[in-house]
């Protein structure tokens, strides 16, 4: 039963949305979610063919790629309907799914190694409960996707009435500075350790162009000029457990006590 003093956050059934798909529709769309998988997969090279949680990941964006690449997928949706896209994938044992609620996610402390949750953090009211939530499910590593207010986000208001009618289901987003995310993550026990900037031009004049090799030729120029390492968004963030409590969850496995140790950060 759920609270209705408490806010019910259910960014994520319009982002696994068919209608929400449809803004990466097209030779435009695919090149753009490609860019985004590359760094993904890039990132978790290390650990190949492991386990990971993709948190409001009905979308498909990451686990389709995941699930060629090798890796255990477990994705979690607020509501059946976050399946829809994915569930291809489930029914053929490619993955699983996991419907429960994003502030309280139904999952043990410490129960997965890497934690990934894409298009979800900007849409959500209560952002800090969220990471709070991530940071207790994961055990090594987690992956994030924000839009950065240090980027030609800044004009994002004025663009926005064009935004919506180009796109139609352009939905309100929070823009983020790396520091405020960086310092909740920080209070949970994770570190940044790297963050890639995707794009420095704004993705709605991509989509106006409507072309991924003149989009590609300019990205590349403004990458090569230094323009998207200083203001290029959205950021992919890569996080990792501090040496300090990844050494204090070790001695709880060791002593039986994992689960309540893990629960006090």
């Amino acid at each position: 039963m759920v609270n209705s003093a408490e806010p019910l956050e259910n960014a994520d059934i319009e982002t696994a949305s068919e209608g929400y798909a449809q803004r990466f529709s097209g030779p435009i769309g695919m090149w753009m979610l490609q860019c985004q998988t590359r760094i993904v997969l890039n990132m978790l090279k290390d650990t190949p063919r492991s386990a990971v949680l993709d948190i409001g990941g009905g979308h498909a964006q990451l686990a389709r790629p995941l699930v060629e690449a090798g890796f255990s997928v477990t994705v979690h949706g607020s509501a059946p309907e976050c399946a829809v896209r994915i569930g291809d994938l489930v029914d053929s044992g490619s993955c699983q799914f996991v419907c429960g609620p994003i502030l309280t996610l139904p999952f043990k402390s410490a129960s997965t190694e890497t934690v990934l949750c894409f298009r979800l953090i900007t849409h959500c009211t209560e952002w800090e409960k969220l990471i709070s939530e991530l940071c207790r499910v994961a055990t090594r590593r987690i992956i994030i996707d924000y839009p950065t207010s240090l980027s030609l986000n800044v004009i994002s208001g004025g663009l926005f009435s064009f935004k919506k009618k180009l796109e139609g289901n352009t939905r309100t987003w929070r823009l983020f500075k790396p520091q405020e995310l960086e310092a909740v993550f920080q209070r949970h026990g994770f570190r940044c350790k790297r963050q890639q900037k995707q794009f420095f031009l704004p993705m709605v004049l991509h989509r106006v162009l409507r072309c991924p090799t003149l989009s590609a030729i300019l990205e590349g120029i403004c990458r090569s000029l230094g323009l998207t390492r200083l203001w290029g968004s959205p950021v992919i963030m890569e996080l990792e457990r501090g040496e300090k409590l990844k050494t204090e969850m070790d001695c709880g496995e060791r002593n039986g006590t994992h689960e309540s140790r893990v629960q006090t950060f």
